[in-house]
């Protein structure tokens, strides 16, 4: 069974993240580690125009807010700060959930300057889990009073994605990374971030049940990257499965390719 998806369907899938789809905004995803300047580069884009909730059955709250650019207005949905998507957490869970789900039309990962390993943790789960990426590389005054060099062209060609320096405080790089954003959501620019090579036993277990998950799962999830979680025996996923998508979807998986899973050689 082959779970295909239209607007409509993608507009059902938001709403469930309380996304007021009736706006017809592009939905914007903002994630990135704790204490990287998240929260500054929100307000930055968006000003007051925000309203505050919780995440449906959760007690993490939500935050969402609007900004207009080139007269189109935009929904920007502040997920919570998080260092992975390995849903060890509810604010994991739900992070990665609204970006696997609620098909954001960009999803912008802050990333601190200062830091830019550890951040870089989560960039490139983010990147195995959709194209349309773009890093705000945060505190970059922070950076350059540390004389930390960043070779910001170089970076972007490697993980091939746009990264935006910004100096969020100031809104230095905001307007720019409002343009990048515009930019991907119009297709102005196709965002093809650099796929990560595993090792070669979890290459051949992906390859083993990638074309059963594509024939089963929408074309916008990441087959590749569901194929991970369940090489990695993480079931959550087929749990937040099963509150978005037919009964039938979780089944197939379940019945038939956990049992390749299991029987594979990649561990």
């Amino acid at each position: 069974m082959k779970l295909t998806t239209n607007l409509n369907e993608i507009n059902l899938l938001r709403k469930s993240f309380n996304i007021n789809f009736k706006k017809e905004n592009p939905v914007i995803a903002l994630a990135g580690n704790p204490n990287t300047g998240k929260s500054t580069v929100f307000n930055g884009l968006t000003g007051l125009k925000q309203d505050t909730g919780n995440w449906p059955g959760k007690t993490v709250t939500q935050a969402q807010g609007y900004y207009t650019y080139q007269n189109k207005e935009y929904t920007l949905v502040d997920l919570p700060g998080t260092y992975s998507l390995l849903a060890n957490s509810t604010d994991e869970q739900v992070a990665r959930d609204f970006i696997c789900f609620a098909k954001p039309d960009t999803t912008i990962v802050v990333v601190d300057a200062t830091k830019l390993e550890r951040n870089l943790n989560l960039v490139l789960q983010i990147m195995e889990l959709t194209d349309n990426v773009v890093v705000c590389l945060n505190l970059m005054d922070e950076a350059k009073r540390k004389n930390i060099e960043i070779n910001v062209e170089n970076l972007s060609k490697e993980l091939q994605i746009p990264i935006i320096p910004t100096v969020a405080p100031k809104k230095i790089g905001l307007e720019k990374l409002k343009d990048r954003i515009a930019d991907i959501v119009t297709g102005k620019i196709k965002v093809t971030p650099k796929q990560i090579k595993y090792s070669p036993q979890v290459e051949k277990a992906i390859e083993k049940i990638l074309p059963d998950l594509e024939s089963i799962l929408p074309d916008y999830i990441n087959s590749r990257w569901v194929a991970l979680q369940l090489i990695e025996g993480d079931d959550s996923i087929l749990e937040s499965m099963q509150t978005y998508y037919p009964d039938q979807i979780v089944k197939e998986i379940t019945i038939n390719l956990k049992s390749e899973v299991n029987t594979s050689e990649a561990f």
